[in-house]
């Protein structure tokens, strides 16, 4: 049984379907969470501002600034699987992040002079969380804030900033006591990226694409008034707003479903449908990408009955993760040698997607903590098993 298949949900995926069809900005051709070109830019900002507009994002802001405390719980989902569904572009950025955190934490003063511009798009965010040395182990971060004044100056490196070089503004962790334990001493702040001593380095991916980013900060200032919530208190404002990525699931499993049918396709195209072995391994996707939709409702029904465990967003992620590569791995392996043609090449099939989808699928094994270190922690807090002894 579907969690959102009420008369009143199903009227409100109609809607959103319809939405999305007249105003989307066109297709989007590479899998993943990916920068687009700067051309692209002032579309996605129209096409943001159109979605916050029409209510569709931002459902649970404060209504002063748009949302709407009436809605259902569940359409923040819907709305990113229609998105999904319709392969275009979702806005891009960490303004779900940064708008979780600054309705949560945030003075009246920083909602009135964030949220509206997130609203408009008028500001992209990136997420400035992740450094050479804190990925997975996040809370090793070593980027300092030391005031001065009514100011701080923040010294050090952020990696791996997805949409770094199109951001407006920054969430920022910086560590403001190095003498505190590793979670505490750490303050969430809102950056502006075009200030001094700011530097993004786009970084190119094996994809050929630079979707993530360097960003050096070097003696940067940011006014006291730019902290959001309480000093030395930004690992729980952090954890919280991270919180709000649950409607993500729900987009990636309706990617999932889409990239299955184009996979049969594929197999079709190939001649490999007639291969028992080949068909053998469709049925086996198609049973995962099924089960991965059955573990979504569940994680749907939970939410909405308010009895998550700790391991259902990290089981979510990595079940996501792996079967999103095995779909992209068995798509190449089906074109025999013509798999290793890529984009741009006329004899290339689906102009290349598989090839792009099986280089980045990686991304998504490491990106929000790695698998290794995800399964460590459905161990510990899922199963409640003994840490291991050092």
């Amino acid at each position: 049984m579907r969690p959102d298949a009420t008369p009143e949900l199903d009227a409100f995926r109609a809607h959103v379907r319809a939405f999305v069809a007249e105003h989307s900005p066109g297709p989007k051709t590479h899998s993943g969470v990916r920068a687009p070109d700067p051309a692209l830019m002032p579309a996605i900002r129209a096409w943001t501002a159109k979605l916050y507009a029409a209510g569709l994002l931002g459902i649970d802001w404060p209504p002063e600034y748009g949302g709407r405390p009436d809605a259902h719980p569940l359409e923040a989902s819907i709305v990113a699987e229609e998105i999904a569904r319709a392969r275009t572009w979702a806005p891009i950025g960490a303004a779900p992040l940064a708008s979780a955190a600054i309705v949560a934490y945030g003075s009246d003063e920083q909602r009135a002079r964030f949220l509206p511009r997130i609203r408009s798009c008028a500001d992209v965010w990136c997420q400035l969380f992740s450094e050479p040395g804190a990925g997975s182990d996040l809370a090793a971060l070593r980027t300092r804030a030391v005031r001065e004044g009514e100011e701080y100056v923040v010294s050090g490196q952020k990696v791996w900033t997805t949409n770094g070089q199109h951001a407006d503004m920054g969430y920022l962790l910086a560590r403001t006591d190095p003498d505190a334990p590793r979670h505490r001493g750490i303050t969430a702040f809102a950056l502006d990226m075009r200030s001094p001593g700011v530097e993004v380095r786009p970084l190119r991916e094996i994809t050929g694409t630079t979707d993530f980013n360097e960003v050096f900060l070097d003696g940067v200032r940011v006014p006291t008034g730019n902290v959001i919530g309480e000093v030395n208190d930004g690992w729980r404002v952090a954890m919280s707003s991270l919180g709000h990525e649950r409607s993500g699931v729900a987009a990636r499993g309706a990617e999932l479903l889409a990239v299955l049918d184009d996979l049969v396709a594929l197999a079709a195209e190939t001649g490999a449908l007639d291969n028992e072995a080949a068909r053998q391994t469709l049925g086996e996707l198609a049973a995962r990408v099924h089960v991965n939709a059955a573990l979504t409702a569940l994680t749907r029904s939970r939410l909405l009955h308010g009895t998550e465990e700790p391991a259902d967003a990290l089981l979510g992620k990595i079940f996501f993760s792996e079967l999103n590569h095995d779909l992209a791995d068995f798509g190449l392996r089906l074109q025999g040698t013509d798999g290793l043609l890529v984009e741009g090449d006329p004899e290339v099939l689906g102009r290349g997607w598989w090839q792009d989808a099986h280089l980045y699928a990686r991304a998504y094994t490491i990106a929000g903590g790695a698998n290794e270190v995800l399964r460590t922690q459905i161990a510990e807090r899922g199963l409640g098993l003994p840490r291991e002894s050092r």
